[in-house]
């Protein structure tokens, strides 16, 4: 069962991407911002700047996250991902009401991520070693 927990994470992932890009979505049409534009009202520009961030998170996380379950901490690197995901939703939803009062979600994120990384290089360091 714990081996298919960087998987549930990842699943996470994608819903959480689609939330932000949910988010753009509404505040595009509460706040009258067409396509391609994207500055406008700060509420608008706060959902944008989620969504981005997001995703430039995504793709330093998710090589780490099956990097670290690869070669052998499938479970722990989950763990470290569900934390990941928390830590971005709590980002995610302060940055949407305040931009100042994203920091927490950021640094625990970031916390989350470094440990995917260092279980990453471990195993690899390990593999390699070995053989």
């Amino acid at each position: 069962m714990t081996e298919h927990l960087p998987a549930l994470v990842t699943l996470l992932t994608i819903l959480l991407m689609f939330g932000t890009a949910f988010a753009v979505g509404l505040a595009r049409g509460r706040y009258g911002i067409q396509a391609p534009a994207t500055s406008g009202h700060p509420a608008f520009e706060r959902a944008f700047r989620v969504q981005m961030n997001t995703l430039e998170a995504t793709l330093l996380f998710l090589p780490t996250l099956w990097l670290a379950a690869h070669y052998g901490f499938a479970f722990w690197a989950g763990i470290a991902g569900l934390v990941w995901i928390a830590a971005r939703t709590w980002y995610a939803l302060a940055y949407l009401r305040e931009a100042a009062r994203r920091g927490g979600g950021f640094a625990l994120g970031m916390v989350a991520w470094m440990a995917t990384l260092l279980m990453a290089l471990a195993g690899l360091g390990r593999a390699m070693l070995a053989g």
